[in-house]
């Protein structure tokens, strides 16, 4: 597989920044190494792409699982928030699932979702937040407080709001269902935002 530019430069500086000052020679057989490891080891990352009524929708899953899911934004967006020393694979087999489970939810056939999801760069403060998320169901919503409080950390609203605004899959981990305690909608970093967050809680009756 060829490297785009992007990861070239980045290998190049990594390498440059490890071996100092080398002759040229060594810094190309190095090169050599690095881009042989990176086509047979590098970690791959599957990813697809839907229409939605939000817009074009990205969808991208390590071997552990769904890792990022985007939405009415450009493409060149959602890659550039992968791992770029990733190897990229369209279509794998988590990311159909994936997809034909997000058809199923924008079609009000389900709203709820049975996938695997890689939450390993977050913290367990994050990872914690959002588990505690998913357990709102379908139509309902809680608030930032409601969170803190089912997590035991009542005075934790704040951070709890910063951690939802980190979910790497909203809609599939419903962020999208936690609201502000005087009656708004709070934020949202998914999509256009606040606009997306209520068309989504528009479909999933907790709107009228």
């Amino acid at each position: 597989m060829k490297l785009d530019s992007k990861t070239e430069r980045l290998l190049a500086k990594r390498l440059s920044s490890a071996v100092g000052v080398a002759p040229a020679a060594s810094i190309a057989q190095s090169r050599v190494r690095v881009r042989r490891w990176f086509e047979a080891e590098a970690p791959v990352i599957g990813w697809g792409r839907m229409n939605s009524p939000l817009g074009p929708l990205f969808v991208a899953a390590t071997e552990r699982g769904l890792c990022a899911v985007d939405f009415g934004r450009h493409g060149s967006e959602f890659f550039a928030g992968l791992d770029p020393l990733a190897r990229l694979e369209k279509n794998s087999k988590t990311v159909l699932l994936a997809i034909e489970q997000l058809r199923a939810y924008f079609a009000g056939a389900r709203f709820d979702f049975n996938l695997p999801v890689d939450l390993s760069s977050l913290t367990p403060f994050q990872r914690n937040v959002l588990d505690t998320a998913c357990r709102i169901a379908p139509g309902q919503v809680w608030t930032y407080q409601r969170v803190a409080t089912e997590m035991g950390r009542p005075k934790s609203s704040r951070p709890v709001g910063q951690a939802l605004a980190h979910n790497p899959v909203p809609i599939v981990i419903p962020c999208h269902r936690v609201v502000a305690s005087g009656g708004g909608l709070g934020g949202y970093s998914g999509g256009s935002g606040l606009k997306a967050k209520r068309w989504l809680l528009h479909l999933e009756g907790a709107l009228s």
